[in-house]
């Protein structure tokens, strides 16, 4: 059986930090203007850049859930 240090924790520090690190990479675009969200393709990249977030998060969860639920 896989112990939580060995599955979720490192999901937790990889998506915790890394999240922290990517929330403030986002800030900083938006503040310093690098990406203005009243045009249409940055607004794009915008929304692509948190879907892709989101997307392999979610996926990597799943796929931990089904390693560990698979025994």
């Amino acid at each position: 059986m896989l112990e939580f240090s060995r599955t979720w924790l490192p999901f937790i520090y990889l998506y915790g930090v890394g999240g922290i690190v990517f929330t403030v990479g986002l800030f900083l675009i938006l503040r310093t203007k690098a990406l203005r969200l009243s045009y249409l393709r940055h607004k794009k990249w915008f929304w692509l850049l948190l879907y892709g977030f989101v997307f392999w998060f979610s996926l990597h969860a799943i796929f931990i859930i089904l390693a560990v639920g698979s025994k």
